[in-house]
Order: structure tokens, then sequence, then C-alpha cells
């Protein structure tokens, strides 16, 4: 099975459990105070408002605010399907816990190796893992920086009423490793944890889902999407080539003299002006 390496942060629990509630704030009024900033240097056509001056009457940052949060809800709305191709539909997780623990599950069996000893006991701190980081990105992350994407039977399909079946993550970063191959670029999103359930693989279910990274990347204004992959991973590294990505460097060749295993970097650039 094809997919891009996971991303995973090693966050304490409590973090998870109890995340600040004044970040949450803050990053929330940071999203929106600086999304004009971010379609002015882009060229995408978003309106959204800007910061309030210090002549502003008493409230009127919560307005700004509350008229900000609901103008991106309701972009949130007309976009629910970002995708929807070889009958499958990609949108956005819904953040409850039936659907947490799905892709939980799916990332976790995609990604998980395998012990000789006492693997369903690794297994579950493997999925404990990867629960861990995902309720703090979502948690804690503003809704045009990060984003779980989720793929599903179309209407149509004759596998409708199944559950997910595919996931990716896509975060925006700005790693000076990777914006050196960038030209021109202050910022790209990063694509990682593709993953397809067990039972759908080799139904173009990965094709589907980067072409939603490419809709989610035009609609934020980002130029430039980056992706990972393992030298070795040829199924990997053939289904992005076929979606647009290109190899611009790889790792070091003493990593394999460490036993390690080495990965591509593969961008792809996306017109925005059309």
């Amino acid at each position: 099975m094809p997919h891009s390496l996971p991303c995973y942060l090693q966050i304490p629990k409590c973090l998870c459990r109890e995340p600040s509630s004044c970040i949450r704030k803050f990053a929330r009024l940071h999203c929106y105070r600086t999304c004009q900033k971010v379609s002015d240097r882009r060229g995408y056509a978003v309106k959204c408002s800007s910061t309030t001056t210090s002549t502003s009457p008493p409230g009127a940052a919560q307005q700004v605010c509350t008229e900000s949060r609901r103008s991106y809800e309701d972009k949130r709305e007309d976009f629910e399907y970002l995708v929807e191709q070889f009958g499958w539909k990609v949108r956005r997780l819904a953040e409850d816990q039936h659907e947490i623990r799905e892709v939980v599950k799916i990332q976790a069996e995609a990604f998980h190796t395998p012990m000789v000893l006492f693997d369903d006991m690794f297994f579950e701190f493997f999925k404990a893992e990867v629960l861990s980081g995902l309720l703090y990105k979502l948690k804690n992350s503003p809704p045009d920086r990060y984003a779980c994407l989720v793929a599903e039977p179309a209407a149509d399909s004759p596998t409708s009423q199944s559950k997910l079946v595919g996931i990716v993550d896509v975060t925006a970063l700005r790693d000076r490793d990777v914006l050196q191959h960038l030209t021109g670029a202050e910022e790209y999103l990063y694509i990682s944890g593709i993953a397809v359930s067990k039972s759908f693989r080799r139904q173009r279910i990965g094709s589907a889902l980067l072409k939603a990274c490419d809709v989610l990347s035009i609609l934020w204004g980002f130029e430039y999407l980056a992706l990972r992959a393992y030298e070795d991973d040829l199924g990997a590294r053939q289904l992005y080539t076929n979606a647009g990505y290109k190899i611009v460097s790889s790792d070091p060749l003493w990593l394999s003299l460490m036993g390690r295993k080495r990965r591509v970097l593969m961008i792809k650039r996306l017109n925005l002006i059309g």
C-alpha cells in the first residue's frame, strides 16, 4: 500500500486532554487576523475581516472575530466535499469520537511495524500515540493550518454504506530544508500519513486523497505541496509522480550505513492564477 510517511507529534497526554483555552482562542483569532494577509500575498480571492484598530468601539474585536469565524464556517459548508472522483468523496474529518477512532485505526494499521513478541500490546501503544498526536493537532491548530481529510464511498457507490476508507494529514509548514526548493515561497502544505483501509486498497482512494489536497491548497492559497516517501517504495513514488509530484532531494547516503531507510522529498507546484 503506497502511503506518505506519517508525522506524529510526541506530546504529553495531559496536553491532549486539557489543551489551554487561551491557546485555542489565540490560534483562532490569529488565523482570522492573518487571513487577509495570506490572501493579498498569494492572490487568493477570499474576503476576511482585518484586525481592528485601537479606535474601534468596545466589542468590535469580538464582532470581527465572530464574523470571520462565521464566514469560514460558511465556506466549509460550501466545500463540504473537496473531491468526488473514482467513486470516492473526500472531506474534512468530523471531530467526533466515532470518526476519530476510525481514523486512528486506519493509520495505526497502515504504519504499525509488526513485532515478533507482544505485537498486540505494541499495536495498542502505537494507536495511543497516533490518537495523542491527532487530538493535539485538532484541538490546537487554526482551521486553515491543519486538516485531517477522510475518504468515504460516494453515494452511488455499491459500498456507500461502508465506513471511512482513507485518510491524509495536511499541515501548513515553513521548514527551511523544504523551502530552499520552493522558489519565492514562504510556506507550503505538507502531506503526510496517507493511509487506506486494508479492505479498500488499490481502488484509487490514494489518488482521490491527493486530489483533495490540491483543492485544499488552492482554497487556502498555497502554491506548493510537499511530501516524503521511502526511496525504495516504488509504488508510492509512482502514485505521487502520477499526481504531479517531482523528486527534488533525498536523504544522505550515510543513513543507509546506519541501517535506516532513505527518503525522497517530492514537491508539486499549483497554478493559483487559474
